[in-house]
């Protein structure tokens, strides 16, 4: 089989539900297509650079990115309207990485994140990534906007500074022990580029900022020649086509591929978050929907492709998804054009890109940076539960003083344990006579109250509210232990139980044994299906006895009848 027809049979299984027919696009839709590509590529074009230079790296990495991953996230992805390339998310990570493993070091851990991600993408994992909570996102969000900022403080004031320490601390200090070197020349140049894309986003919405910013301060250095650093004084010439693809030059081993694993995963979690929000973005915004299996298997095969050809990791990029919709995108082929639109930018303007001053492209990372921040958002976590606001803040920290892996898993484990709490406070074991004394669960529309039914004598009802999982286990397991007199029969009313895990399970077993030692009789009531079966997967219907599991209260009543009846 032809890869052409393999890629065409992937796509059929997993591409975007919104995939377009060839025999349904018109010239009028490709124009369209070509013109929002044409924009999207203005937009990307200073921003692929200013990446590339926040992550420690030369600005063509962040072009070749953003031409090679845009093209195959949009060809290969399962949003309609995608834009791919480098994104501030990834800047810390890509930093650190470079400098510990080189940028071969960079490109393999790329392409092990590709390689993740197609793998999440073919067992359609897309959904699984949501479930990362709001907080530890926002936390982690932030403190990269932080540390983004942070990083380029050197460059917005001009700062006199050969080598930059990695960690934040450090880095602090050696802001403060060389601000005598402030160059006013590189401030003002940085302050009036922030303020060029404030004021274009304020009054002239429709042209981006950071191209103004790009254009303006080209032609003032072309001008004036100021005595700041620019791209081609730190990095010289730009490249003018594609590098030749090839594989990263280190060795591929078993101990590098475990030392780079972290990082690895770190830019799965990344890629596959910030493109699965993005496309959501673009379903709100366009009425589409996107595949997320789909799109997983298109970042990755980007990722892949990307580190092949020189880039660095890729991602949707969501303030150009956006753009790409404004400016009237039809179909993924503005994605695709985007890329080649940004291949003939770089041929033809390639000398006069390198003019711009690195205080410029710096004022453009601030901005992003305030972007990212979400400030709003953390205002709204402020206001929800201190549990979250702790997670939050928690994750932020983490993100900014240690490192990015450690911040998701304590963000994540720390909610974890958040929800636990939260789930075995809502998770309750209630006895008939609390119930009928309190009046829970009584509702006149309940048809099987406690209230209603007749009990027989002898006989203990208790009611379970919420999942039988390890938080209650303690808990249901004690309950034969509340008694000074035990029951002839324990009824454990389980309507209310969606689910049950192992240790809930063991929990029921641990239950039937110290009902067992007092001579009671446990009899469960209100088994839905998928508790049956784990009751059964596990054997225990057979210790508690078929007759002894019903689906309905008055089963239960009944067979509490017939076993109190028989040992009178």
């Amino acid at each position: 089989m032809s890869i052409s027809k393999i890629l065409r049979k992937l796509h059929r299984g997993y591409g975007a539900q919104s995939a377009m027919s060839l025999a349904d696009y018109t010239p009028k839709e490709f124009s369209a297509d070509a013109i929002a590509g044409l924009s999207v590529a203005v937009i990307a074009l200073p921003l692929a650079m200013a990446i590339a230079i926040a992550s420690g790296l030369p600005p063509s990495h962040g072009i070749f990115t953003a031409i090679v991953a845009g093209f195959f996230i949009s060809a290969f992805g399962g949003s309609k309207h995608q834009i791919g390339g480098p994104t501030a998310a990834f800047a810390v990570t890509v930093a650190t990485v470079a400098a510990q493993h080189g940028f071969a070091g960079l490109a393999l851990a790329t392409m092990m994140a590709g390689i993740m991600l197609i793998v999440l993408g073919f067992c359609r994992a897309g959904v699984l990534i949501s479930f990362i909570p709001y907080p530890v996102i926002t936390g982690f969000t932030s403190g990269i906007a932080l540390l983004i900022a942070f990083s380029q403080i050197k460059d917005f004031l001009g700062l006199e500074i050969a080598e930059l320490p990695a960690d934040f601390l450090h880095r602090a200090l050696v802001y403060a022990e060389n601000l005598d070197s402030m160059s006013a020349v590189a401030c003002a140049v940085a302050v009036a580029s922030v303020v060029i894309i404030v004021l274009c986003k304020r009054f002239i919405p429709k042209i981006p900022g950071p191209v103004v910013v790009v254009v303006v301060m080209a032609v003032v250095m072309l001008i004036f020649d100021l005595p700041i650093e620019t791209i081609e004084s730190k990095f010289g010439e730009l490249p003018r086509t594609l590098p030749m693809p090839s594989m990263p030059a280190i060795d591929i081993s078993f101990a590098t591929i475990r030392e780079l694993f972290p990082s690895a995963l770190t830019i799965t979690l990344l890629a596959g978050i910030e493109s699965l929000l993005s496309a959501m973005v673009a379903d709100g915004m366009a009425g589409t929907r996107h595949n997320s299996n789909a799109e997983l298997i298109g970042q990755g095969t980007a990722n892949i492709a990307s580190a092949l050809f020189g880039g660095i990791c890729a991602t949707g990029a969501i303030a150009r998804t956006a753009a790409n919709i404004q400016n009237g995108a039809r179909s993924p082929v503005s994605g695709m054009m985007h890329a080649l639109w940004l291949m003939l930018i770089i041929f033809l303007l390639a000398p006069w890109i390198v003019k711009v001053p690195l205080a410029a492209l710096s004022g453009i990372l601030m901005v992003i940076a305030w972007n990212m921040s979400e400030i709003k958002n953390v205002k709204s976590i402020l206001r929800a539960p201190k549990s979250d606001a702790a997670v939050l803040f928690i994750t932020l920290i983490l993100t900014v003083t240690v490192d990015l892996n450690i911040a998701i898993l304590s963000g994540i484990s720390l909610a974890s344990l958040v929800f636990i709490q939260k789930m075995m406070e809502s998770t309750q074991i209630r006895s008939f006579k609390e119930a009928m004394a309190n009046q829970v669960g009584d509702e006149a529309g309940d048809p099987d109250a406690i209230s209603k039914k007749i009990v027989p004598e002898e006989t203990e009802v208790y009611e379970l509210f919420g999942p039988l999982f390890f938080g209650i286990a303690e808990k249901l397991s004690d309950t034969m232990r509340l008694f000074k007199s035990p029951p002839k029969v324990f009824i454990l009313r389980m309507r209310h139980v969606p689910m049950a895990d192992a240790a809930g399970l063991h929990a029921l077993e641990m239950l039937y044994n110290n009902a067992i030692k007092q001579n009671t009789a446990l009899v469960l009531s209100g088994v839905n299906g998928d508790v049956k079966q784990s009751i059964h997967r596990a054997g225990l219907h057979k210790l508690i006895g078929e007759a002894n599991i019903c689906d309905h209260i008055d089963k239960a009543i009944a067979r509490a009848e017939e076993i109190v009846s028989k040992q009178a």
